[in-house]
């Protein structure tokens, strides 16, 4: 059987790609990564061969093509139960989907002022309280679950949950956000993963540098 194509973007600031890739590198799943960087402002004309949006991540299997980072993750999660991407608890695989869809939805002042950056100096960022304030919902949610499934992740087993929120430990991270211990545990436990550190280390030493992406 042949396996997915996962095509991403950068890996230093592709924080939707980064979602599905560790999702899947966690779980164990097979996939050919392909790695179209975005080196322009805007994103790459490129995209548009493989991409029905233009952007990525896209997961090409077989005949199916499936955009999104959440859609991806849910579609080799019912693929591949036995890789357990969903928490086996219905009602947490519930909360595991409306946090994941909350990803996509919410921060937007965090996500705007803080990109995702695999190579920053880590360092504080001017705040504001909209910032703030998404920082503070995160938190709550993560120290919430953490305190519910007792960890080490998000709802015990790495779930599709933490590869959403993969590129906001980062952002945490590397942006110097004041968090409590069960958050900053948390994010140690993330970034210590070995296909966090892969992806880290790709990133770090790729030759790209898209100025709109650093703050």
């Amino acid at each position: 059987m042949t396996a997915p194509v996962l095509y991403i973007g950068n890996k230093n600031y592709s924080s939707w790609s980064f979602r599905p890739w560790i999702g899947m590198r966690t779980a164990g799943i097979a996939f050919e990564e392909k790695l179209v960087p975005f080196d322009m402002a805007g994103g790459n004309p490129a995209f548009r061969a493989f991409s029905p949006t233009g952007k990525v991540p896209v997961l090409v299997d077989g005949d199916v093509t499936i955009w999104e980072s959440l859609a991806i993750l849910d579609h080799v999660a019912r693929k591949h139960p036995e890789a357990g991407l969903w928490p086996a608890n219905p009602a947490d695989r519930s909360r595991a989907m409306a946090m994941s869809s909350e990803m996509i939805s919410s921060f937007p002042a965090l996500r705007s002022a803080c990109p995702m950056n695999m190579r920053r100096e880590r360092k504080p960022v001017e705040t504001s309280p909209a910032i703030l304030a998404d920082v503070a919902r995160i938190q709550q949610l993560w120290s919430g679950c953490l305190e519910s499934s007792g960890g080490p992740f998000l709802f015990g087993g790495f779930s599709i949950a933490d590869a959403m929120f993969a590129p906001v430990v980062n952002r945490l991270d590397v942006y110097a956000f004041e968090t409590g211990t069960a958050v900053s545990d948390y994010m140690a436990r993330m970034k210590a993963l070995p296909a966090w550190r892969e992806w880290e280390a790709a990133g770090r030493a790729e030759p790209w540098t898209v100025d709109e992406d650093e703050a």
